[in-house]
């Protein structure tokens, strides 16, 4: 065995130790895949315990050929598997100074104003310096829930990508997806098969096949849906968002649709929390609730009013966002005024909603998301 191999191999020991310990503390229930992907992060270690390597520096004095990228590692896999734990838990044993952890879309947000930036600036390719001050800062980069819903993202994203890992920066994301089907039926599409291609050529491709849905498991057999939406309610909506969150306040999660913005004030780990009026009150129609029900596996929405002719528009996206929620199998944890059935009693659009009401009941059962 290489002295690489051999070092590789006491750091995978290390952090397969730091996953033991989780479990032995009760933080964690023990399973074999997650456990089992641990060794994946230690190329990511060795990496970070080199010294930095960047083009034109010293090496670059002797070689005209440039360094190779970065590691990088994309884990893919089902909803509530275990992906951003582990992701977690790699970062939490790393020296914070030159690493961070960011939500994709936040992350995203923040490119396309450091571009706008530029551009104001008439830099003449503006990712240049977004991108290069990421590098002059950073060692690792660690991107929660990657997945591509907007074309600018599609166009940014492989570039990026190839310029930060080029110039040294290690990269790990987790996704719902397998690599082949980011970006899956969006407009120009052909244009972004090259950044697949860079995936599977410079970053480890792994599966996550963890034994259980968590984040269903801890909402198992739990009531989902509170009425009246008074403060009893707003108790138990908080105790849920602790359990399923840590007790992480969250941050907000910027979508891009279309160009515009799409906001869930709340979000960590694919739990989102709103008000009806953020995200109902708001001019938003389907292809913005497809965008949240493709970045989340859990809504908490809070006070849904009595709906009625006077708030017809806030009705008409209500049933819009619990249809798109119902379809992405997206668990849906709701206080309301009161039952389903008697939200909408009077006005236009009374038949239409039965339809919705039952929904709201049939995603209240137990198994219902997993089914």
């Amino acid at each position: 065995m290489t002295e690489t191999a051999q070092i590789e191999g006491a750091r995978a020991e290390a952090l397969i130790a730091a996953y033991d310990r989780k479990v032995e503390d009760g933080v964690l229930r023990p399973d074999a895949a997650q456990r089992g992907a641990m060794p994946l992060f230690a190329p990511l270690l060795a990496h970070l315990a080199a010294p930095p390597v960047r083009p034109g520096g010293l090496r670059g004095l002797w070689s005209r050929k440039a360094p190779p990228p970065a590691p990088g590692l994309y884990i893919w896999g089902g909803v509530g598997r275990g992906k951003s734990m582990l992701m977690d838990l790699f970062v939490a044993q790393l020296p914070q100074a030159q690493v961070r952890r960011v939500h994709f879309h936040a992350f995203m947000q923040e490119i396309h104003a450091g571009l706008h930036a530029a551009r104001q600036r008439n830099v003449e390719d503006a990712l240049i310096p977004v991108a290069d001050a990421i590098t002059g800062t950073l060692r690792l980069l660690a991107l929660d829930e990657m997945q591509i819903t907007d074309i600018t993202d599609a166009m940014i994203v492989g570039r990026l990508f190839e310029r930060l890992m080029g110039a040294g920066v290690a990269v790990v994301t987790t996704s719902n997806r397998v690599p082949d089907d980011l970006y899956k039926d969006g407009l120009n599409r052909a244009l972004f098969l090259p950044f697949i291609a860079f995936i599977k050529a410079n970053m480890v491709v792994h599966e996550l096949q963890a034994e259980t849905d968590y984040r269903q498991k801890r909402l198992a057999g739990a009531q989902v849906y509170f009425s009246p939406a008074d403060a009893t309610a707003r108790a138990a909506m908080a105790r849920i968002w602790d359990e399923l969150t840590g007790h992480d306040p969250g941050e907000p999660l910027v979508l891009r649709v279309k160009g515009r913005d799409v906001v869930v004030p709340h979000a960590h780990n694919g739990v989102g929390r709103a008000r009806f009026w953020d995200l109902c009150g708001q001019p938003l129609g389907p292809g913005d609730y497809l965008a949240i029900a493709e970045a989340l596996r859990v809504l908490m929405l809070e006070e849904v009013p009595y709906l009625s002719a006077t708030n017809y528009n806030e009705a008409k996206r209500f049933v819009t966002l619990v249809d798109a929620l119902y379809e992405a199998r997206v668990r849906l944890i709701v206080s309301a005024a009161t039952a389903p059935e008697q939200l909408y009693t009077e006005g236009t659009g009374v038949f239409e909603f039965e339809r919705t009401a039952s929904r709201l009941r049939e995603m209240q059962a137990a198994d219902w998301a997993a089914a």
